[in-house]
């Protein structure tokens, strides 16, 4: 069965010391967290497709990291050309446009990863759009907390006049544009402004956990009604309920849970996969406790199972409902045959 996995910062990992072309449990620890992602582990686990971020943290409440667009696109630049090496050496295999999909299937030992930049401050301007697509980049998300660009998670706000014609520029390319992240006040308007398609690549239910860093149930409605696909976040803090966030580990079921919800809210099951984010600054401690490396992500499907999901529904949500997505959304051939490397 495939799995498609909408959001692991593998190259971030590799700026905090890791080695991620080795199985998680040889990884040293990384502040403290204990790895769960490496490339073999993924192909172990049957993951064919992911989409690997570029992610910069700015310098803020005293944490060391970028205080200017320069310095972002140069952290960035670092993360972008580690992918392009593994490309290069075939351990890793960028995906630029729709046609290319079908090498997801045809090499189930290559992990295949279309590049997703989370945050947006290394696009100083919209003019630095068209050489990173020529890079491979097909996913942006404005925000993580607040960027130049955008409200974030924690930070309210709307769109800035930057980021509206940042939105402009992206859709003029076809880049797809992420909303994990997004202040729920530039979420709307990044819907109202952008023509291209949307998708939430992290995010949970704000009616399960109930904080901004989550979907609303009329925001999870307006993707669905877009066509955009939502991907389930396996970081405990955004999958236990707050009354019982500390007290137990996170479970499948929670997972299973904030799947189900979303599938409610759009009455099928084709508008959810997952989004694991499952290396993000956290450790094997702070997903669910079935899970102890990538490897074992063939357990959701057992676990959809046991709670009534038939098996179409079990291959939608495992990377199927992300496949159909990304074939119709990615960058035409037209546009790849001229701007990709």
């Amino acid at each position: 069965m495939l799995i498609v996995d909408a959001h692991l910062d593998l190259a971030y990992n590799v700026t905090r010391g890791r080695d991620v072309t080795l199985p998680a449990v040889r990884q040293p620890m990384a502040e403290g967290e204990i790895a769960t992602v490496g490339l073999p582990d993924l192909i172990a686990g049957g993951v064919g497709l992911i989409c690997a971020t570029i992610f910069t943290a700015p310098a803020i409440n005293g944490e060391a990291g970028y205080a200017n667009a320069d310095e972002a696109r140069a952290a960035a630049l670092v993360q972008l050309r580690w992918y392009q090496r593994q490309h290069a050496d075939g351990s890793m295999r960028l995906i630029h446009c729709p046609k290319e999909l079908a090498d997801v299937a045809a090499s189930p030992q290559t992990q295949h990863a279309i590049l997703l930049m989370e945050g947006a401050d290394p696009l100083r301007t919209p003019a630095d759009v068209a050489e990173w697509f020529t890079a491979g980049l097909r996913i942006v998300g404005l925000a993580w907390k607040q960027t130049r660009f955008a409200g974030g998670t924690g930070q309210p706000g709307p769109l800035t006049p930057s980021g509206v014609a940042m939105v402009y520029e992206l859709d003029r390319f076809g880049i797809i544009h992420d909303t994990s992240h997004l202040a729920e006040e530039s979420f709307w308007q990044l819907l109202d402004l952008a023509e291209g398609p949307v998708m939430a690549s992290h995010s949970n239910c704000r009616s399960i956990v109930p904080t901004d860093r989550q979907l609303s149930d009329d925001m999870a409605r307006a993707l669905i009604k877009r066509g955009g696909i939502i991907g389930v976040n396996f970081f405990d803090r955004f999958l236990v309920p707050p009354d019982q966030y500390g007290t137990r580990r996170a479970a499948l079921r929670d997972v299973v849970r904030h799947l189900s919800h979303l599938c409610d809210l759009a009455g099928n099951t084709k508008h959810v996969g997952l989004g694991t984010d499952m290396d993000g600054g956290l450790g094997r401690d702070q997903i669910p406790r079935e899970i102890i490396t990538a490897a074992d992500l063939p357990k959701v499907a057992d676990a959809l199972s046991g709670a009534g999901f038939d098996d179409i529904a079990v291959r939608d949500i495992l990377g199927e409902n992300w496949m159909r997505f990304f074939q119709q959304n990615l960058a035409d051939e037209h546009r790849c045959g001229q701007h990709s490397a």
